[in-house]
């Protein structure tokens, strides 16, 4: 038989919501006051950890080329982030039309929640525009905002409310294992992910009160759909990471300096998508409260359905010879 999470109790829900307005009062911050303060990036050092880039597994980059490679890898983390804000923010507006007249409190924190999506954009455009002006040309984000929160948008509210949990949970994950502990990063970058972080913590409560609320609406046959729809969603985002991956690799072997074989090229690109899938999908898949989440709203055939579709990533997790390598490393 299958079982799914009993929806919160009302009492219980709105003291959630509240929960979530009173840490987004606390942690409130601006970017120029709190985050940038006249600072610059520093390319002297890494941007994303090896446990994000996977740079280390490429052991013909000496370390300059490594921290090159760090450095576009961030230029796309940051890109993909504002891409995906675009359709997170629109989602969370929509459904702020369900508390209009009922819940002020959800309402009040799924307000809270769209500002900051709106704040995150205008960051990472401003980062892209730094990076831009500072890095060697030739650089692309291949992704169209617009075009991509159209598509996501598409999709059934289950399966985009499943998606940006799964999202805002990895980035608390890689913040809290990778960034964070990392004392080589690049000071200003990890502050970027320090202070989207602490938005980002808030957002996966309300991310899963949305998610438990909009399943409870569903029949056995809407919540197969929505499966449908979470899939078609994961495969276009890995479409989009493979197109990405490609153009990150072609430019950073065009401003690396240095030739490189053939063989060389074709090991950059794999590695990029390989970190590209892990950074987006598989860490998130991995995440025990996603897990959690997912595998106790569906039954167990669409539950293989999940499982056979990402048996294909599986790979994508940094290696060290005994198996998998801890996320902070």
């Amino acid at each position: 038989m299958q079982t799914h999470p009993a929806s919160a109790p009302a009492a219980s829900a709105s003291a959630r919501y509240a929960k979530a307005i009173e840490n987004s009062r606390r942690v409130r911050w601006e970017i120029d006051r709190d985050l940038v303060r006249e600072r610059r990036f520093d390319f002297d050092r890494k941007f994303l950890p090896d446990g994000l880039s996977l740079v280390n597994e490429l052991p013909f980059l000496d370390a300059a080329g490594q921290r090159l490679l760090s450095q576009v890898q961030g230029r796309t983390y940051a890109n993909i982030f504002g891409l995906v804000e675009r359709f997170i923010s629109a989602k969370m507006s929509e459904v702020t039309r369900d508390h209009w007249l009922g819940d002020q409190t959800a309402f009040e924190a799924l307000v809270r929640f769209t500002d900051d999506e709106l704040k995150h954009q205008e960051l990472f455009r401003r980062i892209e525009r730094a990076l831009d002006a500072d890095m060697p040309a030739g650089y692309a984000c291949v992704p169209e905002p617009n075009e991509v929160a159209a598509a996501v948008l598409g999709k059934s509210t289950w399966a985009v409310l499943a998606l940006t949990s799964h999202i805002e949970l990895f980035v608390s994950a890689h913040y809290r294992s990778s960034i964070a502990p990392n004392p080589g990063l690049d000071p200003l970058w990890k502050d970027v992910f320090l202070f989207h972080w602490k938005d980002e913590a808030q957002h996966v409560m309300i991310d899963e009160l949305e998610w438990l609320r909009e399943d409870a609406r569903l029949d056995v046959a809407a919540r197969d759909a929505a499966v449908d729809d979470l899939l078609a969603l994961v495969g276009a985002v890995d479409g989009i990471l493979q197109a990405q991956a490609a153009a990150d690799a072609g430019y950073f072997a065009a401003i690396a300096g240095r030739p490189f074989s053939s063989g060389q090229r074709d090991a950059i690109h794999e590695t990029v998508l390989k970190a590209y899938r892990w950074q987006y999908i598989v860490s998130g898949m991995t995440e025990p409260r996603f897990q959690k989440t997912l595998f106790g709203l569906v039954n167990p055939a669409q539950r293989a359905r999940i499982e056979d579709a990402f048996a294909p990533l599986a790979h994508a997790v940094p290696l060290r010879p005994e198996g998998p390598l801890p996320l902070q490393a």
